[in-house]
């Protein structure tokens, strides 16, 4: 997704960095991880419209990281079992 926030230089988050995400992510968190500018992914929370399953628990966002991983293609047991094979 291409924003005029993204393209303004919203760093995304190494695959490393999005392997090391607790269980739920705030909002931030996520928008960085999809290069989404925070008014726009605050924008998208508001309406539903935001790319994965967004929670919301009084006043804040979460998003559940394995959604998170889901959306990216990230493959957290790769990480597990690559650490087998040196351990």
């Amino acid at each position: 997704m291409v924003t005029s926030e993204s393209a303004r230089g919203v760093q995304g988050l190494t695959r490393a960095e999005l392997l090391a995400l607790p269980v739920a992510v705030d909002l931030d968190t996520a928008n960085r991880a999809l290069s989404i500018g925070r008014s726009t992914g605050y924008a998208l929370a508001k309406r539903g419209q935001y790319p994965c399953r967004v929670l919301r628990l009084g006043n804040t966002y979460r998003v559940v990281t394995a959604e998170l991983h889901q959306l990216l293609g990230v493959d957290p047991a790769e990480v597990t079992e690559r650490s087998d094979l040196y351990a």
